[in-house]
């Protein structure tokens, strides 16, 4: 403790080395080495009972929830805080069922409640839970609370732009003519279609040795996979070669309509 307080100096200096030429020498770091191995070695123990000890991972209980709501409201009538709400996005939000469409309809009711965003690609379908169809698979008094948001299909030349960015992302380079021939697919199948196709094309161009891809390399992944509108047709053609051929033309086309929607 005395030298640790001692007053910064010549004899300071010279006894720090003095202690560290003692301490540190090579012999006393082999004698002491059993003291530090058995020290890490507990410690290592502490570190992984500690990170493998199962906490409290529990709901937030009523009254704590209630008493931390209380405050914020009184700071916000004080001035003192601001209430900044989040945004909460559901995607595919026809896959929820009754039960929490009624507890997101409560909830939206709280003054703390966050900006709710959902979409989905449904039309008139069954309501999850129910025997009720409803738009978007949506309950009438919740969708009633929603402002919809009616989106429409690509055009070619934005279908052209977001393919361009796509390679541009994926570090593609694409000729001229295999970009409107790729253009031409994502307007008459989808653009998620069209994009898979990129990368399937450059493997294609890879493989070939090519450095650019052209024309052929679209070719030859768009007859090696098939579009929805393609494969609905060749399980329609050939369904009596199949084990269980329970789908009608009715139902396909329903299905290929769904998924160029998507």
């Amino acid at each position: 403790m005395d030298l640790i307080w001692a007053d910064y100096g010549p004899h300071y200096v010279k006894v720090r080395k003095l202690c560290n030429l003692e301490l540190f020498t090579p012999k006393r770091l082999e004698a002491l080495r059993p003291i530090r191995e058995d020290e890490v070695t507990a410690m290592v123990g502490n570190i992984y009972k500690d990170c493998t000890k199962s906490g409290d991972t529990g709901e937030i209980r009523a009254e704590v929830r209630e008493q931390i709501d209380t405050k914020v409201a009184e700071w916000r009538e004080e001035g003192k805080a601001e209430i900044v709400p989040g945004v909460l996005f559901i995607d595919k939000v026809h896959m929820l069922d009754i039960e929490c469409f009624s507890f997101l309809n409560r909830d939206l009711e709280n003054v703390m409640a966050p900006i709710l965003v959902v979409a989905t690609n449904r039309g008139i379908t069954i309501i999850r839970g129910t025997n009720y169809r409803s738009p978007h698979g949506i309950p009438i008094d919740f969708l009633d609370r929603l402002r919809i948001i009616s989106i429409q299909p690509y055009k070619e030349e934005q279908i052209r732009k977001i393919l361009d960015i796509r390679c541009q992302e994926e570090d593609v380079e694409m000729s001229e003519d295999a970009r409107v021939l790729l253009t031409k697919i994502g307007v008459n199948t989808s653009l998620r279609y069209a994009i898979h196709l990129i990368t399937s094309a450059a493997l294609a161009c890879q493989k070939w040795k090519g450095k650019v891809v052209e024309v052929e390399d679209i070719t030859r992944v768009y007859n090696l996979f098939y579009d929805v509108k393609r494969s609905t047709q060749y399980l329609m053609e050939y369904q009596s070669q199949y084990m269980f051929k329970e789908i009608s033309a009715g139902e396909a086309e329903e299905d290929e309509t769904t998924a160029m929607v998507s």
